[in-house]
């Protein structure tokens, strides 16, 4: 398999979750073997911010990346979609402190992603391969990876609403028809009793009912209703892909969550880095030929 960039630049507008703050966000081929880098571009000198494990500054109801001062808040979407659909190699500009948070979703980013075509360079894509079972336990909450082929995932949510419950998606093998027909649509996800407290806290100041699922205490108030029956459980596999990400490369391996979220996703990953005798890395950074997706004519990208 080739590592992959985009085949042109691409851009959005949007606001950010958290921050509340208009952004644009371009996306920009990259040479490979350079991976995905995140761009500052509204700083005095623009500040890049690998999208690795390293970078990472908070996992605090969304997954934040930074470098010195600079950081950038909510990656975890657009990192969803860029690994779900292969993108190895990806310059991402901002002109703000959080990635736009669209419909609450991952849908905009696949369609981004779509519309700039997908371009093969002539470099192998590494792969990491989980050879040993690791886990991490929290009290009633867990995660584990174990060997597979691919890259698959059970995960359970358990909410004491109404509206939630325990739901479960088992089986899910990532791939991009996969993604793109059954995670990537679903929504983030809070509920009324803690908009204030995130208010005062400084977060969701540009969440509403069209970038997120609400519900009171009984039911959702979003008048279109769920995507899905179980929109919850899917959104925290879409979540799970995009922090994994953050390991720099697709992974052969089996996830087994129930009730994780952001930190613990992080703490995997940290417990793999850790543990190099759980995993071997394939693939030979060897030439092969340049092909494009969706092009009419040849783009010049240095491999």
């Amino acid at each position: 398999m080739s590592q992959r960039t985009i085949a042109e630049k691409i851009s959005c507008t949007g606001i950010g979750l958290h921050s509340g703050a208009p952004v644009q966000l371009t996306l920009h081929p990259a040479r490979a073997g350079t991976g995905v880098t995140f761009v500052r571009t509204d700083l005095a000198h623009p500040v890049e911010i690998p999208a690795r494990h390293d970078a990472v500054t908070s996992t605090n109801l969304a997954t934040t990346v930074g470098r010195g001062d600079a950081t950038i808040g909510t990656v975890e979407h657009l990192l969803s979609a860029l690994f779900a659909l292969g993108i190895d190699n990806v310059r991402i500009e901002v002109d703000g402190p959080e990635i736009p948070v669209m419909d609450g979703s991952a849908g905009p980013f696949v369609y981004l992603i779509r519309t700039a075509g997908r371009f093969d360079q002539r470099s192998e894509r590494r792969t990491l391969r989980i050879t040993q079972p690791l886990e991490i336990r929290d009290g009633d909450r867990h995660i584990c990876i174990e060997p597979g082929e691919g890259f698959s995932v059970d995960y359970a949510v358990d909410f004491s609403h109404p509206a939630i419950g325990r739901q479960e998606l088992n089986g899910f093998v990532l791939n991009d028809v996969n993604y793109e027909r059954e995670l990537a649509r679903a929504r983030t996800f809070g509920f009324l009793r803690d908009v204030e407290a995130l208010w005062r806290a400084g977060l969701a100041q540009g969440g509403n009912l069209t970038n997120t699922v609400v519900m009171d205490d009984e039911r959702v108030l979003n008048e279109a209703g769920l995507r899905w029956s179980d929109e919850f459980v899917r959104h925290k596999v879409l979540d799970l892909v995009g922090d994994l990400a953050l390991l720099g490369m697709p992974i052969h391996g089996h996830v087994t969550a129930c009730r994780a979220g952001h930190a613990l996703h992080q703490a995997l990953v940290q417990k793999i880095l850790a543990t190099p005798e759980a995993w071997v890395v394939e693939g030979l950074l060897a030439p092969i030929p340049d092909t494009a997706e969706g092009l009419t004519s040849p783009i010049a990208i240095p491999a």
